[in-house]
This record gives C-alpha cells, sequence and structure tokens, in this order.
C-alpha cells in the first residue's frame, strides 16, 4: 500500500491511517470500562486523542501539498504522544485492564513508528 502522499489516491489507502483506526477503536474498548465519574474527564480527553490521530492523518492527505501533509503528519504524532501520556496516568490510577492497555500501547508506539517513517520519506 502507498504511504506517500503523492501516490495514494486516498487517506484510506494509507497503512498508516488503518492502522490508527484500529488504535482509536482499541482505545474506545478499552475507555468503556473506565470509572463513570471519569467520563467527561480522562475518558474524554484519551478518545479525542485517539481520534485526532487518523483525523489529521485523512486531512493532511486530502491538503494540496506535501508540505501541509507533513504538518498534519506532526499534529497527528503529537496526538499519539499525548495518548501515549495519558495511557500513563491511567495505569498510574488503576484504570482499566493493563492487558489491553498494553495492546493499546503498542498499537501506539507502531502507529507513531508509521508516522515517522512517512515524516522521514517525504522530508523537504
Amino acid at each position: 500500500m502507498a504511504e506517500n502522499k503523492l501516490t495514494a489516491q486516498s487517506f484510506r489507502e494509507l497503512m498508516v491511517w488503518k492502522k490508527a483506526i484500529q488504535l482509536t477503536v482499541k482505545v474506545y474498548e478499552v475507555t468503556r470500562n473506565f470509572p463513570r465519574e471519569e467520563l467527561y474527564g480522562l475518558t474524554s480527553q484519551i478518545r479525542r486523542s485517539a481520534v485526532s490521530v487518523p483525523s489529521n492523518i485523512a486531512e493532511g492527505q486530502g491538503r494540496l501539498s506535501t508540505g501541509e501533509f507533513r504538518q498534519f503528519l506532526s499534529i497527528a504524532r503529537g496526538s499519539n504522544f499525548e495518548l501515549q501520556t495519558q495511557l500513563e496516568v491511567v495505569r498510574a490510577l488503576g484504570f482499566g485492564n493493563a492487558a489491553a492497555i498494553d495492546e493499546v500501547e503498542s498499537l501506539s508506539h507502531e502507529v507513531g513508528k508509521m508516522i515517522y517513517a512517512i515524516l522521514e520519506k517525504i522530508k523537504d
């Protein structure tokens, strides 16, 4: 599959976008069982960070220039780091299933590596 804005016809062709969607779905599954009082706190924040990753990949791929694509990939990368930080807070608070959180973290690292590889490939 194409990982370059210049060859992909749609963001849906990007493997990194597909993997980021998987990440987002897993985040929703994991956070479903968080304490009810966290619904508008950490649960909401973690979900927003997760959704931001594939959303920014898609938006960047839809832009007209490689520079804009890089900018949105950078935002997606930042949201992914934000998610990883929030997962550490979740662990410290003892929320959720530890194995499921490990799986989300592993997916997050994989997505991060994919984003970085694309950023390196399309450097100016």
